[in-house]
């Protein structure tokens, strides 16, 4: 394929992976990449390749997240690497259906049957992020899957199922086009070490030291002009409650969430198509309910989806460390998502990203290089790392 450069690496993992599809010994295979090695290039190619092949052939791409399937969308397309007949979208979407009761209302979800799957692939981009259950629904198709994450990243939470963990096929040889990348360059370094310097990689890419001054200005001057493509990442959830503080102060007079503010999802809630990770914009914002239940009645523009949330929220989430659940049915639960945890972040990305830098006590230098490597990859264009 002309359009396509391959190094030899990709080369070699693409005809190990066309040599499955043509004859699957299993259902799926697995391949991981690290940020800068081609994993979307190499996915372009695949298509191409495939459709050029079988032009009846249809191939449904899709991620957990609607953020990941944006990025995801963008990059096949910049390649011309979709058909009109292939799917793009959250897993959510692709195999899953609305129960409706006698008023049209949403009370539940249902994977759809079998017979009215009609792709002859799936993809799942970002593939660390997918549940244990989930996957039990995608492999329930019986169509082959090919699952691509990076290998690098943190693993899922209180979870001992990742389709990562060890992938069959490995891309780690940085592409070409990204060797002069300083964000590259740095998320090698988090990688391999564990360590960044206190360095200036470009005018935009930097490790800065928390107790000079002109850090103290860098940060204000981005809370200051934070704005949705702005992503600050810490450790804690105290951390992350005192940056929203402090981001907040510098737009708002009240710590009572607002029309404007960003919020963050915490919990599921399939009924309503919200999951956790989910960030969006409070489009109107009103307090409700009795004495014994008080909650915000609020719509919500998430990112990245069609149709806004409209709901009821948690009145006490907001500016709270731990989630505050109480298993009542019709509450969800959303915080301020000026400042997000690292794991909160897994499968999204921004063009200016800060990352404050911090060790949990109880983590080994592998899962600390896990941390730091995802969270600095979470940068698009721009990244300040404070320590």
């Amino acid at each position: 394929m002309k359009d396509f450069e391959l190094s030899k690496s990709q080369i070699k993992v693409s005809e190990n992976i066309l040599d499955w599809f043509k004859l699957p010994k299993i259902q799926y295979t697995t391949l991981g990449g690290y940020a800068g090695t081609g994993k979307t290039t190499l996915l372009g190619y695949l298509s191409n390749f495939l459709h050029k092949e079988n032009k009846k052939l249809k191939i449904a791409f899709c991620s957990y997240t609607g953020k990941a399937t944006r990025v995801l969308n963008r990059k096949l397309r910049n390649t011309k690497s979709l058909q009109n007949t292939d799917f793009i979208g959250t897993i959510h979407r692709l195999i899953y259906r609305a129960i409706v009761d006698d008023k049209d209302n949403i009370i539940g979800w249902e994977k759809i049957p079998e017979e009215e799957f009609k792709y002859d692939l799936i993809v799942v981009d970002e593939a660390s992020m997918v549940t244990e259950d989930i996957w039990k629904d995608l492999l329930s198709f019986g169509r082959p899957i090919l699952a691509v994450g990076d290998h690098g990243q943190l693993p899922p939470v209180n979870s001992s199922f990742n389709l990562m963990s060890q992938p069959e096929q490995t891309l780690e040889d940085i592409y070409r086009q990204e060797l002069n990348n300083p964000i590259i360059k740095v998320s090698e370094i988090a990688r391999k070490y564990g360590n960044i310097p206190f360095e200036e990689f470009s005018r935009s890419v930097k490790k800065l030291n928390k107790i000079e001054s002109d850090t103290q200005d860098t940060i204000h001057d981005i809370f200051d002009s934070f704005n949705d493509e702005t992503m600050v990442l810490c450790g804690y959830n105290k951390t992350r409650v005192n940056l929203n503080k402090a981001i907040r102060s510098l737009h708002f007079d009240t710590p009572n969430p607002q029309v404007g503010d960003r919020v963050i999802c915490l919990k599921n809630n399939r009924i309503m198509e919200i999951f956790n990770g989910m960030t969006g914009t409070i489009l109107d914002i009103s307090r409700e309910g009795t004495e014994e239940l008080k909650y915000y009645e609020s719509e919500i523009s998430l990112d990245f989806e069609d149709i806004p949330f409209w709901g009821k929220i948690s009145i006490e989430q907001f500016n709270s460390i731990d989630l505050v659940e109480k298993n009542l049915e019709d509450i969800n639960y959303f915080d301020f998502g000026y400042a997000l945890t690292v794991h909160k972040a897994q499968g999204s990305q921004a063009r200016r990203v800060v990352v404050f830098e911090e060790r949990f006590p109880k983590m080994d230098d592998d899962t600390f290089r896990r941390w730091l490597y995802t969270a600095v990859t979470r940068a698009e264009e721009e990244l300040y790392i404070i320590a």
